[in-house]
């Protein structure tokens, strides 16, 4: 995942370099003659026996299509500390599994009933976070507007000013609650760069755009000054970008 997910990070020392986590994005497909509610109580359930006691697992979020190309999608997304925990992490969910289903017929009907909700096609990719992470803790139990870009780097190392955006911009904007950044760790396109933007709801994204005009100027006052640094800063993408819209779920959150 987002997860997306997309999309947490852990604490660390002022002092110290801010170390990567690993997340990883799988894009399922719902079975669309499903049961919406049903499959929310599935999941919750799944939530609250298995992933909430994996303590390898130190962030998660499941995103749902809001404005995406494809109505089926839904993103599980973790967060790990490293790239091993997401190896053992799979062991450690069989734990919790058996203790929160210890029937083995009731274990087996329970899953035979989750996966009935997707389709079995899905994809996996794995990201790394990278610096210019705004984190924030949700205040509402309301689902929130999970926007995510996803760019396409240059690959050239050429680009520069992506740290001093992200701090004079992104962290001062105030209708963006959360932002996380990452690259490409594994997956199909090394060239991918995935930002997820959380807000309290799209009339803010709407807002923000605005805001982001706003203290760009502030930022840079001179018009000068202004294309010296997106001069510099654009070259560290290629121009191709893809936006997505999700919402998240708040009692599947960790």
């Amino acid at each position: 995942m987002l997860i997306l997910t997309f999309l947490l990070s852990i604490g660390i020392f002022a002092q110290e370099a801010p170390k990567p986590i690993f997340i990883t994005v799988t894009i399922m497909h719902r079975n669309l003659d499903s049961d919406g509610k049903d499959w929310k109580q599935t999941e919750q359930e799944y939530f609250d026996k298995v992933t909430s006691k994996n303590d390898l697992i130190i962030g998660s979020e499941i995103l749902n299509h809001y404005y995406t190309e494809n109505s089926s999608e839904i993103l599980l997304v973790s967060a790990f500390k490293t790239w091993e925990d997401i190896e053992k992490s799979g062991e450690a969910t069989n734990e919790p599994v058996k203790k929160g289903w210890p029937d083995e017929k009731a274990r087996t009907a329970f899953f035979e009933k989750y996966n009935s909700y997707y389709s079995p096609v899905h994809s996996d990719e794995i990201y790394s976070s990278v610096t210019g992470t705004k984190e924030f803790k949700p205040t509402t139990k309301e689902p929130m507007v999970v926007y995510v870009r996803k760019s396409q780097m240059s690959m050239n190392g050429q680009g520069k000013g992506l740290k001093e955006f992200n701090e004079k911009i992104t962290m001062n904007n105030p209708y963006i609650k959360g932002h996380y950044p990452h690259r490409h760790a594994w997956g199909a396109d090394s060239r991918d760069f995935l930002e997820a933007y959380y807000y309290d709801s799209l009339a803010d994204l709407e807002k923000s755009s605005d805001k982001q005009n706003e203290l760009i100027k502030t930022a840079w006052p001179k018009e000068e000054d202004r294309k010296v640094f997106f001069d510099g800063f654009n070259k560290t993408f290629t121009g191709m970008h893809g936006d997505f819209i999700y919402t998240n779920v708040p009692s599947l959150s960790k």
